[in-house]
């Protein structure tokens, strides 16, 4: 399973790593994914999402409703 946010659509990105001799190298920065079961009281069941940081903070801000309703929108969750 790839390192994407099930929520924010979140993915790695490419960079370089910068020596001190200003040699460049292709390195990547990945994203901060922890996996987090949610309990959603209008379908009466809990779901395990793969989800980045920032959108557990989202979730705590406006609920896992609220956030969920956003994603399908946003075609992320189905």
């Amino acid at each position: 399973m790839s390192r994407v946010c099930e929520l924010t659509g979140k993915r790695a990105m490419v960079g370089n790593n910068v020596s001190h001799a200003m040699n460049k190298t292709k390195r990547k920065f990945n994203v901060n994914l922890t996996k987090k079961r949610f309990y959603i009281p209008e379908e009466d069941r809990w779901v395990t999402l793969k989800i980045s940081t920032s959108a557990l903070k989202t979730i705590n801000k406006k609920g896992i409703s609220a956030v969920l309703k956003e994603a399908r929108a946003k075609g992320y969750y189905k």
